[in-house]
């Protein structure tokens, strides 16, 4: 054997055996004192891969009810074959009050897990991963986390399945990738109202891993999880997204997630760095509205402090919408007859994801079609002549109060006290004195 065929014979065994011998360490924590879940205390446990330099940033994956599926071990394999980045995992428990004696006065799985809200993300966001970045490696390696939504992946089963969703739906800024084992949308929470959002949400740069079972029915009173499950993934498709789903035979528990989880990984990291494109909605409200060289929100000027405008009036003046005074998750519609305001009706209904808190309707307009557009903490909600919500769009992140939305030359305004932003999107402004074509009575 040659000399140059035998360095390259040690340099395949070598690479082989540092691949076998690819490992990590784990380092335990603690979060107390949190603010968004007063009492509770959640433990968790970070996974460092022995490729960790503490220089780079590393990309991120979340666990949730801590260690399943075997992931650390699945990790080291992965990471060591190149078929992912180097990670740092946190794998994390739900909460807990306890008290002085040890006695549970409450476990808080239930209500952070399965509540529809951005709660959960923002203590993601806010607290536990502050916390891990403050830890350091036993070599003195600090956390450094990627803050690229393609570098972040979060997994959940049954309720921390809709969790691991939820705070990649209300946060794609925060995790790009989601994989959701047997996930709870069902009426626990309101997680079976998801896939109509989904359906009327412009589409999110994610992607989705569903995986359910038949025999998946925990509990038949909240609803068929298995149902749930392939209801949701038929409305992520609809919506566009880059989901690829898992249906067996198997029941509520982690064991088809273990089988599948090295596979699940390698697909969701399959073009890492590149991030999720975003897909084509097939909802054709959204498709109209959408163009293709969309920037996005953008800051077009300073802003006027004002009032809310509350009450628009029809583009041909013959009704008036007006969002009451007690909250609600309605617009009130009155008919305009001889100057005065009659048959008023609670006529356009509009999305909610918290029952615990009343909707907050900030500004209303028409455009020219004849469609309301309602400023609301759950996106701008589109609700075509008969009172239905059509279509969602996202607002800037952390826009604050505001004061009014207008539709002029092809954009859609959003007037502010300090800022104002627009989007252009395909919508005819509405013409003062003309009635708009009929949708027909739907």
């Amino acid at each position: 054997m040659t000399s140059r065929r035998f360095s390259v014979l040690l340099l395949a065994l070598a690479s082989v055996f540092l691949r076998m011998a690819a490992g990590h360490m784990m380092i335990d924590g603690t979060l107390e004192q949190s603010v968004i879940y007063p009492g509770t205390v959640h433990t968790f446990q970070v996974y460092v891969p022995d490729q960790y330099n503490g220089k780079q940033p590393a990309a991120l994956y979340v666990g949730l009810d801590g260690v399943l599926c075997n992931a650390p071990q699945v990790m080291d394999s992965l990471i060591a074959a190149g078929k992912m980045p180097v990670t740092i995992g946190v794998f994390l428990q739900p909460g807990i009050i306890r008290a002085d004696d040890g006695t549970v006065l409450r476990y808080n799985r239930c209500y952070e897990f399965d509540s529809t809200t951005d709660l959960f993300a923002r203590f993601l966001d806010e607290e536990v991963l502050p916390a891990v970045e403050q830890l350091k490696t036993k070599r003195g390696k600090a956390i450094r986390l990627s803050r690229q939504p393609q570098d972040r992946m979060i997994f959940g089963l049954s309720s921390g399945g809709i969790a691991a969703f939820n705070a990649a739906w209300h946060r794609p800024d925060l995790f790009g990738k989601v994989f959701t084992g047997v996930g709870t949308f069902v009426a626990m929470r309101g997680g079976n109202d998801l896939q109509a959002l989904v359906r009327k949400t412009e589409p999110l740069p994610l992607r989705i891993f569903i995986q359910d079972g038949t025999n998946d029915v925990w509990n038949p009173l909240f609803g068929h999880w298995y149902e749930g499950n392939q209801l949701m993934a038929s409305a992520l498709q609809f919506a566009g997204y880059d989901v690829q789903c898992d249906w067996s035979d198997s029941g509520h528990n982690v064991t088809r997630s273990t089988q599948i989880f090295a596979q699940v990984m390698e697909w969701m990291w399959r073009d890492w760095p590149a991030a999720p494109a975003l897909g084509e909605t097939q909802n054709d409200f959204l498709q109209e509205l959408l163009i293709d060289d969309d920037e996005g929100w953008v800051i077009a000027s300073n802003g006027v402090p004002g009032k809310p405008v509350t009450r628009i009036i029809y583009p041909d003046l013959t009704n008036i919408a007006i969002v009451p005074n007690e909250p609600g998750n309605v617009v009130w519609q009155y008919i305009l007859k001889d100057s005065q305001i009659t048959c008023g009706e609670p006529f356009y209904w509009l999305h909610n994801d918290d029952n615990s808190r009343p909707l907050n309707i900030q500004s209303i307009t028409f455009d020219g079609k004849g469609n309301l557009w309602a400023v609301t903490n759950l996106g701008i909600q589109i609700c075509d002549q008969n009172g239905r919500v059509r279509a969602i769009l996202r607002m800037p992140r952390d826009i604050g109060p505001i004061n009014e939305i207008t539709i002029s030359g092809g954009y859609v305004w959003l007037l502010t006290d300090s800022v104002n932003w627009r989007r252009r999107l395909n919508v005819a402004s509405p013409i003062l004195g003309v009635r708009p074509e009929s949708q027909g009575q739907g």
